[in-house]
């Protein structure tokens, strides 16, 4: 007889009738655990099973001379578990792509959001000194070339910024939102896939989802270009992890 038990939703087993009988005993199980074998219609209670005592003993059986004690629960799955690894599939590499392009494309807007703010003759001014600053760099002009910028900072009024970090800021909280509650961007989602934890297949936390896979290897993109290439690359390996899914120990599944 193969007894299957559970507890919180944790599943352990199958285990032979002398094992149950044995952790009864030494109350490595309790009479409220849910038990299972077959022959039965549903999980009971262990108690409702043995009738209150600490020993089971379904009538007919005949035990076996052998019997090995085991541990309940020790490293055992969970029922979700393993019904979740049975469908995961992970993401292709063209659905990670364009999830990206959605998501890097979402954030154009800031930089026509400042445009919006300048009149015709600021933008013929604008351009005037894009060029001027242009040249300047070519001859290594440092200090003329911050001059410059600083001129082309100072035609957008107030209200331009104020717009295009209200945007900025709306935007990092949806796809931090998003992020910790279903491991998915706005891109990711769109492509029904998602980020999971490379063991479990569970939801990764906010710090290690949104702040280090996100916000942090952003910024070193800014500074090391070199980085993302080599990046993208480890994307091609069997698990399809880029070098931000291995370092954080995540991976992107269809969802």
């Amino acid at each position: 007889m193969q007894i299957y038990l559970a507890r919180n939703n944790q599943q352990a087993g199958p285990y032979t009738l002398e094992q149950i009988n044995q952790m009864l005993a030494d109350q490595q199980i309790l009479l409220t655990d849910l038990a299972w074998h077959q022959g039965m219609t549903e999980w009971k209670a262990l108690g409702e099973l043995t009738q209150g005592k600490l020993v089971y003993e379904p009538t007919g059986y005949v035990a076996p001379v052998s019997l090995n004690k085991t541990e309940p629960f020790a490293n055992q799955p969970t029922i979700q578990q393993n019904q979740a690894k049975q469908n995961i599939e992970l993401a292709s590499l063209h659905s990670r792509f364009f999830a990206k392009i959605i998501d890097l494309l979402l954030w154009l807007p800031t930089s026509i959001i400042l445009g919006l703010f300048l009149n015709t003759d600021q933008i013929q001014k604008l351009t005037t000194l894009q060029d001027q600053m242009l040249a300047k760099a070519q001859s290594n002009d440092v200090n003329q070339v911050l001059e410059l910028q600083s001129q082309m900072l100072a035609l957008f009024p107030d209200q331009a910024w104020i717009a295009m970090f209200s945007y900025i800021f709306i935007m990092l909280a949806v796809q931090a939102y998003l992020l910790s509650k279903f491991g998915q961007s706005i891109g990711k989602k769109l492509l029904k896939i998602k980020i999971v934890d490379e063991e479990n297949n569970e939801q990764v936390s906010f710090i290690r989802v949104f702040v280090l896979r996100s916000i942090l290897f952003i910024v070193i993109y800014r500074f090391l270009s070199l980085f993302a290439i080599v990046d993208l690359l480890f994307a091609l390996s069997k698990k399809r992890q880029t070098l931000h899914d291995k370092l954080v120990k995540t991976k992107v599944i269809k969802q």
